[in-house]
């Protein structure tokens, strides 16, 4: 008989000393086989609006989409937000977002390797972020070591950047990002600072954020069954991730 898995409890209601940090896909939105096939439901856009509010704009996105697909995807709500897994950082909705270098031209030629990565086996998805670049396999899941074995043969010539696995998908990233980064930095600011965080995340780019919310004495919660995990709450999925916050902006 197999081992059950660890029991994590439901995570409680935020009171009004908290700072909520949310993933946005497999957390807030169903997985997609494109990224731009997904939509947001309007009733979850309106909880976290009100719990925005209840939280006095101390509520952010952390995720690995760029901020100009996160500010589309949820418009019109403009939140504070971390982009590309904390490469780009907006604390404040009114003023623009932290942007470091440009470094497209160095992943153009990435990009045109990975080109033939895609024609070898179709499905294969090829998403440049501009600062990142991500290679996804969610509707060609034989092709996944293949993907991995390219990745993992590019980034040894590449200083500067890491790989970042996730659920069918993984990620060149600028060294020195990760959620975890993200969610301290954003704590140091207005109007996170001095709140308690909660991170809600599902996949494994959100150990970081789960572990940064953890040290800072936090709550960490993950969505999903998968059993080893450095959060302390859990959600079963995106649904019952809806829920709970329907239940909080209430």
């Amino acid at each position: 008989m197999a081992d059950a898995l660890p029991l994590r409890p439901p995570p409680p209601r935020l009171d009004d000393a908290c700072a909520l940090f949310l993933d946005v896909d497999g957390t807030l939105i169903e997985f997609a086989d494109r990224p731009d096939g997904v939509h947001l439901l309007p009733e979850v856009r309106e909880a976290i609006g009100r719990i925005s509010d209840r939280l006095h704009g101390a509520l952010a996105l952390v995720s690995g989409r760029p901020l100009a697909q996160l500010d589309a995807l949820f418009a019109p709500l403009r939140l504070p937000a971390a982009g590309l897994h904390g490469h780009e950082l907006r604390s404040d909705i009114n003023a623009r977002a932290a942007m470091p270098a440009d470094t497209s031209q160095w992943l153009h030629g990435l990009h045109q390797r990975a080109a033939h990565l895609r024609q070898a086996h179709p499905g294969v998805l090829v998403e440049d972020k501009g600062a990142s670049l991500a290679l996804h396999w969610r509707a060609a899941p034989e092709a996944g070591a293949q993907v991995l074995a390219f990745a993992h043969a590019q980034i040894e010539a590449l200083p500067g950047y890491r790989l970042q696995p996730g659920d069918h998908v993984v990620e060149f990233v600028p060294e020195g990002s990760d959620k975890g980064v993200a969610l301290t930095a954003l704590l140091q600011q207005p109007p996170f600072q001095g709140r308690r965080p909660v991170f809600v995340g599902d996949d494994l780019t959100d150990e970081f954020g789960f572990e940064a919310a953890n040290a800072a004495g936090g709550w960490s919660v993950l969505v999903g069954p998968r059993e080893h995990s450095a959060a302390t709450f859990a959600l079963p999925d995106p649904r019952g991730v809806h829920a709970w916050l329907r239940d909080n902006a209430a």
